[in-house]
């Protein structure tokens, strides 16, 4: 009888160490319990010897996501496809030298604002404030040295049925030319079911603007496998965003029907690009259909070769997509030169340059109340 209770006594003990372990859950139906669910190496030391971490977040159906501390970054993700095989579907670099480069945000968090702001200033409270101009005339992406290049604490995070790494970030009041001191939190959450879920959160000590996402580039046949203009696409967006000739909105809200820009009915990617005018292909925002602040279905892309399948859930009003047509081979990562159309963005967002049209969903972030999203990427195989 003591023996017994002994023994579920240890087996108790051994029960919640596994569960204190960052990175380590005890067994499940299917598990061998052998699978490191998080894992902490090095990522290589930037020039003035900080050392850059990857973790690399693993399920039990055989799905890898790696993240870095630069920039918040997912620098892979393994998905299977048809057959089981497993491949790596995001462009991206396997050493810290490649994202010193300039190169195109590659999974990067994009931050404080992502995509443009025209001119690079905005007014707040009746006060202008003025923002590095890196896109033209316009701001781009945070500027200079946005949220991409940042180095983010990170912590494996515990949970029952997946794996999860927060990284946290806290950018200083007058950083880029954004007012206030903002603290922001992004969560990787790699589940059994081949979900990725990124969260993110953020607070202020000053009114500001916010507009965070992230920045993968997707390749459903494998990065670096070729063009991705027979890639089907799906969107719940009835109208798009026009914008000038340097992609800031016009502060219209225009119908998709009759034109390019409509998929709300599957369509291969390549079959209509080139009637898009001027940019030589998709990089636009699409206004969602849905309550925003609400996590929804909002699009669908499938790549027939492979029969991966990436559905996109998101709480966020709108989605960039855009097409990688600034690549053009010069790029060399983990897949092999990355050339233009290699892969398709889908960036979900609040509206470029909303700060300068009060019609659009609001960006401004005041002290006390709390900036929350979450994006899906969800894959299967058909």
């Amino acid at each position: 009888m003591n023996g017994t209770i002994v023994f579920r006594c240890v087996a108790c003990l051994a029960f919640l160490a596994m569960m204190l372990l960052p990175g380590r859950l005890p067994a499940e139906p299917g598990d061998t319990g052998k699978i490191e669910r998080v894992k902490k190496t090095s990522f290589g030391k930037l020039p003035d010897g900080t050392e850059i971490h990857q973790f690399t977040l693993r399920n039990t159906k055989g799905a890898v996501a790696k993240v870095i501390t630069y920039g918040a970054t997912l620098a892979e993700l393994w998905m299977p496809d048809k057959s089981g095989k497993n491949a790596d579907v995001v462009l991206g670099f396997d050493n810290i030298a490649g994202y010193l480069t300039d190169h195109p945000y590659f999974g990067a968090t994009v931050g404080r604002y992502a995509n443009r702001i025209a001119r690079g200033q905005f007014q707040l409270d009746g006060r202008t404030y003025s923002l590095f101009i890196n896109n033209g005339p316009n701001s781009l992406h945070g500027g200079k040295a946005g949220f991409n290049r940042k180095v983010w604490k990170a912590e494996p995070v515990g949970l029952a049925h997946g794996a999860a790494v927060k990284f946290t970030y806290v950018s200083e009041d007058g950083e880029e030319g954004y007012p206030g001191t903002l603290t922001v939190h992004v969560t990787y959450e790699l589940s059994d079911e081949n979900a990725l879920k990124i969260s993110y959160a953020a607070s202020t000590d000053k009114p500001t603007v916010v507009n965070l996402t992230n920045h993968s580039y997707f390749n459903l046949s494998g990065a670096g496998s070729g063009d991705v203009l027979k890639d089907v696409l799906q969107l719940d967006a009835d109208r798009y965003t026009p914008a000038d000739g340097t992609l800031i909105p016009t502060g219209e809200l225009k119908s998709v029907d009759g034109t390019p820009f409509d998929f709300r009915k599957p369509t291969a990617i390549g079959e209509r690009y080139a009637q898009v005018p001027g940019t030589g292909g998709y990089d636009h925002n699409f206004v969602l259909n849905g309550e925003a602040g609400t996590l929804r279905k909002s699009g669908e892309l499938y790549d027939p070769s492979s029969g991966r399948q990436m559905e996109l859930w998101t709480t966020e009003p709108g989605v960039q997509i855009y097409m990688a047509i600034g690549l053009n081979g010069s790029i060399k990562g983990i897949g092999g030169a990355y050339q233009k159309f290699g892969a398709l963005c889908l960036e979900t967002q609040h509206f470029p340059d909303s700060p300068n049209h009060p019609s659009f969903p609001a960006t401004v972030l005041r002290p006390g109340n709390d900036y929350q999203s979450e994006t899906i990427y969800k894959f299967s195989v058909k």
